[in-house]
């Protein structure tokens, strides 16, 4: 019987990797995001679906650690001091979108003819935003780092947050009968508790957990390290849980604690492989917990309430949104993004039944609300991209190029061109720039730099960026057709100007020289050379060989790209490459030998 048992529950784990396994890249393929397949998996394999599980309760509660590890990974990103500059992100904006979307949907709860109390407790569960959705479909979309990511993100610490008022208040609300020996100085019992839990939590972050870590590192037992890891996340969710606070806020608390740590990145890798399989696990959870036989039996009011709560919310939203001074495209994007009732809200539905502040059948009604809105939510993000007209939001609060003069224009504001405006902006040059990455162009101009939009390859684009009067003109876009075509066009319209061109390889290089630029750069090869030459200072050249070596590699390449210029790209492979079984392109410097060193030497190298 044991046997079986065993032979059970292992079928139980394969039947829940296999679903994911099988749902999420179909739908990723498809277009419908992982977290949709997670979801739809979930429901095939549930008590509504397969019937492989019939408790889904029991795995949600161990899938939450997902969440409690996704939140300690942020948390390690939020340094005190950034955290401290979002202040007014997490308590301002989070405040006003909370209050305004718990006084709108309470509305919708008495409009739906529940009782005040009912219509309170389902608005202000549905106000809880899916921390797990959210920071899933941000990350998929690398808005995290993102300023309108950031601002998102302090929205759900908020709503984190407010988890634990909420349960105190639905403590308070309950009536004696719910739980007769409560008396209120057990509820200031409770309130210690809890102010003792985040002060040995925050004590142990400053004083005990760096110089663990040091002691666990001079050992030098990885799985140890990784054990370390999870013992703090752990730790912090139960010592949260233990002051009756949320174990993601606790999570996100030590996360931060330990931001400023020199194992921050050993952490965040030991930590995220658990993560991913977790939160994958919640959202299958999630999809099993959809209970078919409600909806079925109270499908007009679950559908209607689903409608009408994410309506209002995204509604809500994206009036705070503007308020606050939010462009059109972030507003929107916020309001869909976050419309739906999140996992916080099984808590407090739960601890509302158990107060008897609402029925077992509300409940579930309110449950099964909650959960729809979460298996909506990546399908209105992806109707929002289809059928929302992009040139429409894309350049909403980006100015585009009118009359702009300089002596320099800079085209194309990546990396690559973030660091060659550098040197021009030092020195003190008039740099005119655009690109064409409007996120890109919103992030930069929290740094202070004023970037424009503009299209390099659009002559009246570039006539109204000041091309026409600059000294120098730059193209270091990321594209090499474009690159190509905007350089044509430049030393044909513009020959005043010098121009100069990033490069993707060796035959872009060609192209763009027949183009007529004046200077174009490799994008890998000067670095690939001074990694080169730092390469072989580290193998004990000495370093004016191995500089030696590397200005008599430079001189080949260029003699070698003055030849295929003339004679086609095979005159110059031929250079390379005809007598390679003769002698290596370098010929090898001699070195001192050691013994056994012998036959050691410095391998020809290929540009």
């Amino acid at each position: 019987m044991a046997v079986e048992a065993q032979g059970s529950e292992l079928v139980k784990v394969v039947v829940l990797l296999a679903a994911g396994v099988i749902a999420v890249p179909i739908f990723k393929r498809i277009g419908l995001g992982s977290v949709l397949g997670y979801l739809a998996a979930g429901l095939a394999i549930g008590p509504f679906g397969m019937g492989f599980f019939a408790d889904s309760q029991a795995i949600l509660h161990v899938a939450e650690l997902g969440v409690v590890m996704f939140l300690f990974i942020i948390g390690l990103e939020m340094r005190p001091s950034h955290l401290w500059s979002l202040r007014r992100e997490i308590f301002g904006l989070g405040t006003a979108q909370i209050a305004l979307c718990a006084l709108a949907m309470t509305g919708v709860g008495l409009a739906f003819g529940f009782p005040p109390m009912v219509a309170f407790i389902g608005a202000m569960g549905f106000v809880l935003t899916s921390t797990a959705i959210v920071m899933q479909i941000l990350g998929e979309r690398s808005d995290l780092a993102l300023p309108r990511g950031q601002r998102i993100v302090s929205i759900l610490l908020f709503e984190d947050l407010l988890i634990v008022p909420l349960l105190a208040l639905v403590a308070l609300m309950a009536p004696p009968e719910a739980n007769p020996s409560a008396a209120a100085h057990s509820r200031w019992a409770d309130i210690g508790i809890a102010l003792a839990s985040l002060a040995t939590l925050v004590a142990a972050g400053i004083w005990l957990l760096n110089p663990l870590f040091r002691v666990l590192a001079a050992a030098k037992a990885r799985e140890v390290m990784t054990a370390a890891a999870l013992l703090v996340v752990l730790g912090a969710a139960l010592l949260m849980q233990i002051g009756g606070l949320s174990m993601a806020m606790g999570a996100f608390l030590a996360g931060v604690l330990l931001s400023e740590s020199t194992f921050r990145h050993q952490l965040e890798a030991d930590v995220e492989p658990f993560r991913g399989i977790l939160l994958g696990l919640f959202f299958l959870s999630v999809g099993m917990s959809l209970d078919l036989k409600v909806v079925a039996a109270n499908w007009p009011m679950i559908v209607g309430g689903v409608l009408a709560l994410m309506l209002v919310k995204a509604v809500c939203i994206y009036v705070v949104a503007r308020v606050m001074k939010s462009c059109h495209t972030e507003a929107l994007d916020r309001a869909v993004l976050m419309a739906q009732g999140g996992e916080f809200a099984f808590v407090l539905f739960s601890s509302a039944a158990n107060a008897k502040l609402i029925d077992a059948e509300v409940s579930a009604n309110l449950s099964a609300i909650v959960v729809l809105s979460m298996v909506l939510t990546p399908l209105a993000i992806i109707a929002l991209r289809k059928f929302s007209p992009k040139t429409a939001l894309s350049l909403e609060g980006v100015d585009e190029p009118n009359g702009l003069g300089g002596s320099v224009l800079l085209i194309g504001f990546g990396r690559f061109g973030q660091v060659v405006s550098q040197s021009l902006l030092a020195r003190g040059v008039e740099v005119a720039i655009i690109d064409t990455d409007v996120e890109m162009i919103e992030s930069a101009q929290t740094f202070g730099f004023k970037v424009y939009y503009g299209d390099g390859t659009r002559l009246d684009v570039l006539r109204a960026s000041g091309a026409g009067t600059a000294q120098l003109i730059a193209i270091c876009i990321d594209d090499r057709a474009a690159a190509t075509v905007t350089a044509q066009l430049i030393r044909h319209e513009f020959p005043q100007a010098r121009l100069l061109a990033r490069s993707f390889d060796r035959e872009h290089a060609l192209e763009l020289v027949h183009a007529g630029v004046d200077l174009q750069v490799r994008e890998t090869f000067e670095s690939a050379m001074r990694f080169g030459e730092a390469a072989l200072v580290e193998l004990g050249v000495p370093a004016d060989d191995a500089a030696e070596v590397v200005a008599d590699i430079r001189k080949r390449d260029a003699e070698r790209f003055e030849l295929e210029l003339v004679g086609g790209v095979r005159a110059g492979v031929s250079l390379l490459y005809g007598n390679m079984q003769q002698t290596p392109l370098i010929p090898p410097k001699p070195r001192p030998t050691r013994p056994a060193d012998d036959e050691e030497h410095v391998p020809g190298i290929s540009a």
